[in-house]
Parts: C-alpha cells; structure tokens; sequence
C-alpha cells in the first residue's frame, strides 16, 4: 500500500523538478503541482461523494487532466475511466452504461456533448487550464481509505474490433509493475523527456512511456493531438530523449521536411508499437544515423512486455526483443504445449504488470486467463538466439486450402516496394479454398502500378500465398490509435470473383 501513491512521494523528494510540460504553450508544472492539483481534486470527487470503488470518467483531448483524474483515483481509491472522444456518441453511451460512472468529466471542446450526458449522469465541465481553482473552495480534508494493491486503478476500453468494447480493469498492481518493469528493462532515467501524442485514453499513450517516465523523475511533454511536422519540432524543441509513435505515426513523421533536415542530438531512441512496423520505416531512422526498435503490447498487459537494444534491432530486423524484467513468456502449440524455435505459435504473457479482469464480463475474462497466463490471441516465433517476433493476429491467420498463410509477412513485401504507401492482408470466405488471400493498397502513383506487384509477389511467394484480388483505395481506414483497421475493410467494401 505504502508505493501505490508514489507522486506523492516522487513530489516530496523532488518537488521542483519539471514534471509535465504543455507542448503547445508550454506551460509546465512541477512534481509538488501536480501533487497538489490531484489533492485539491481528489478533496472535491470526496466531496461530491465519491468512495472507493466507483467510477470517475474523463472524456477529453491529451490535457493535463488525465493525470489529475489518475492520481486523484489513486488517493482516495477511485477507478479511472478515460474515455475514447473520437467514439460516436451512441459509442460512448454503450460505454458509460457498461461503467456507471459517478461522475463524468468532460473536456470543454466537447462540451455540447456534456449536455447529453447531463440527463443520465452527473457532469463536471472542464473549462480551462485553471478549472481546478474552483475546487479549491473545498476545505474539507482528503480522507485516504485503506487501498490494496489488486484493487481498481483504471479501466481502459479497448477497440472492440472483434466485438463490444471490453473494459479492461487494471489494478494498482498492475500499473506500477509496468513501469517499473520498463524502467528497469528499458534504462529509463530522470534526465528522460518524451512527448506523448499517442491518445491518452488508450494505454500507449498513458502507461507505456508517460507513467514510467514521471516515475524515474523524468518530463513528459503532452500534445493535444498528433500532427507530423509539429511532432518533429516539438521532438527538437523539447529536446525529448525517447518517443513512442505507433507504424502509421511513424510513417508520416518521416515524411516531413523538417524531420529530413533536422537534428536530433538528444534522442536515445525513437519506438515503434501498436502494430508491427514496416521493414522500410527502419531505414528511414538508419539513414539519418537515428537509433529505432519495435515494441510489442496491449491494453490487458501492461502494455510494455519486450525489451531490444538498438543494435540488435538492427541485427535482428522486425523482432520486439526478449521479455523484460519480472515478466514472462511462452509460444504455444493449439494444445499448449511449448513451440520449439522457429515455430510459430500463440504468445502467453505472464506477470504481475497483467490486468485484472473485464469488467462485467467473467466469460472473456476466463478465456483470457488460463493457469493464470494471459492468451494475447497474437501469433509469435522466438529465433535460435531468443528474440521474439510477432506474425501477427491469431484471428487475422488466413487458412487456404489446408495451408497457413500469415499476412504480415506479405504486407512487409508490398511495404518494401517503392510505390506502396500502405498494405493489409485479408482472408475472404472462399467456397473452394475456404478463404482466398486478398490485398488492400494505396499507393503513391496509381498509374500502371497493379501488374509488377502482382508478379513480384508470383516471384517470393508460394502461389497459395499470392493474393487473388488487389483493391486500390486513396487511405485504407485506421483505427482511433492508428492502426489499419483490417474489420472495417471486409465490412465496407464488397468483394468480386
């Protein structure tokens, strides 16, 4: 109990060093303000009746808020709730029935939805950077109930790409284990500065770098929203020393003419996760003499799980390393029994950074945990000397004819040729094959483009691998964090023999 509420510890021994910046204005706030925002604010959920236990929900753009409601939860035993804005707002109502919040606060961008939210639940508009003065009228003493380690820290969403959103419920526990594991794993220090532009209701762009790094001491530069030749400037500006970007971020950034001319002397490395990375996004940071690595995790775990040095990123191309401290893994068979090297498999996590439970949902939570590993449902190979590399979704492995097909390694050859902007791999319901491997691409010059692909791919591939049908689209759909999202594809557009 005496570690859960570590800001304010991290406030008492270095109370003025520079924990939260503001990229836009950058306005910043040190260790003790940010401890004492989350006082005032927890004093005031108390106030509004707020226990232990019950729901807080933010529903907001990257703003300092988010760890205001965080710590604020972690002081007086709440569950934080942040919410998905880029959701419809019949979304996010199937979300907020599912958590019965006690009170939802909402950022003023979005405050004509807040009106609605108003007739069913109790609404606390955010206006300005300074809404916590108003709090400050509550004189009544932060009351600090008995927490427990297990117990409800915050429960993320997550994409629902398979089905409803499932909030994932994780402890205490579990998010201190994650960023002590990165810290340890990953030799963060206090001298570390990232910018965070992954969305703040999703745990990349919460738990895997923003937490650890205020932990060690270090700075985290928040911006409302990812824009590529801003994060570039604002990656020099702030002289950040770590980032994550998820592939598609990535891909964008180094785009950017500021990027192709800028230096970055301070930065230790530059991560990739969310999706696996196209082979070609290394060469871009490799050109420029940039230190690049991929990372590998999901809301359930932590979400940080691997580590790789920078050197062995480039001798081992695409791989998301080895576990990190106090975690471990298995590749398994369908009977779960251990795959020997080379193998593909089904990746097992296990560890004390793993979530607790789906909320309301004991049924997935029991098929999500067996013999106390989590089943990420993701597809993995370990090499002789030990890295891990991930082939991709258990449910996204394509089945034709009897053969196994896994679309990442189709999509990392389309990625690699010049006129390929983006590439995903699908399997349609085939009546002969059982499914037909089909490819969705945009591409940079629509001209003449869909014959050398399709003979490149006669060329490397096996003929049951080669797509039977190329789409060109001007952007294939992503997901609210970036990802393509390969569901909304076979759902939105049909398919011809």
């Amino acid at each position: 109990m005496y570690a859960l509420d570590w800001l304010n510890d991290r406030a008492r021994l270095f109370p003025d060093d520079e924990a939260i910046v503001e990229a836009k204005t950058g306005q910043s706030w040190t260790f003790r303000q940010i401890n004492k925002r989350a006082e005032h604010l927890a004093a005031f959920l108390q106030a509004q009746h707020i226990t232990k236990g019950d729901r807080v929900a933010l529903l907001s753009p990257n703003h300092i808020s988010y760890f205001d409601f965080l710590f604020a939860c972690t002081k007086i035993g709440a569950v934080f709730v942040p919410m998905n804005w880029r959701l419809s707002e019949q979304e996010l109502q199937y979300i907020l029935r599912d958590a019965s919040p006690k009170v939802v606060a909402v950022h003023e961008q979005f405050s004509e939805m807040s009106v609605h939210m108003a007739k069913e639940y109790s609404v606390l508009l955010l206006s300005g950077n300074d809404y916590l003065s108003k709090m400050t009228e509550y004189p009544q003493e932060l009351r600090v109930p008995t927490r427990e380690e297990h117990e409800p820290l915050a429960m993320i969403y997550t994409g629902g790409t398979t089905g409803k959103p499932k909030g994932a419920v994780l402890s205490h526990r579990s998010i201190l284990w994650n960023a002590i594991n990165t810290i340890i794993s990953w030799n963060i220090v206090k001298e570390d500065r990232t910018l965070t532009c992954l969305p703040m209701f999703h745990t990349g762009g919460l738990n895997a770098l923003s937490l650890p790094v205020l932990l060690m001491g270090g700075t985290v530069i928040i911006s409302e929203k990812f824009d590529p030749d801003q994060a570039a400037r604002d990656l020099q500006r702030y002289r950040c020393t770590i980032v994550l970007f998820v592939p598609t971020m990535h891909h964008l950034l180094v785009q950017t003419p500021f990027f192709q001319q800028a230096e970055y002397p301070d930065m230790k490395v530059f991560l990739s996760g969310g999706a696996p990375c196209p082979l070609a996004i290394y060469k871009h940071y490799v050109q420029k003499g940039l230190k690049f690595k991929e990372g590998y995790g999901l809301t359930e775990a932590g979400p940080n799980n691997f580590y790789i040095s920078p050197e062995d990123a480039q001798t081992h191309i695409g791989s998301v390393g080895k576990p990190m401290m106090f975690n471990q893994v298995r590749i398994v068979d369908p009977n779960n029994g251990d795959q020997p090297p080379g193998e593909v498999g089904e990746l097992l996590l296990y560890g004390d950074h793993t979530f607790e439970y789906y909320w309301n949902n004991p049924e997935e939570t029991r098929l999500s945990f067996q013999n106390e590993w989590l089943h990420t449902g993701d597809l993995a190979r370990q090499d002789e000397d030990g890295f891990i590399y991930i082939v991709g979704r258990k449910k996204e492995m394509i089945i034709s004819g009897g053969e196994n097909i896994y679309p990442l390694e189709i999509e990392h050859w389309l990625l690699s040729q010049p006129n390929v902007n983006e590439a995903a791999i699908v399997g349609i319901p085939d009546d002969k094959w059982g499914e037909r491997v089909v490819a969705y691409i945009s591409l940079k010059d629509s001209t003449n483009c869909i014959e050398p692909l399709k003979e490149g791919c006669r060329e490397n591939f096996a003929g049951y691998k080669v797509p039977k049908q190329f789409h060109v689209l001007d952007e294939l759909p992503k997901t609210d964090v970036g990802k393509i999202d390969k569901q909304s594809l076979v759902k939105q557009f049909s398919i011809t023999d």
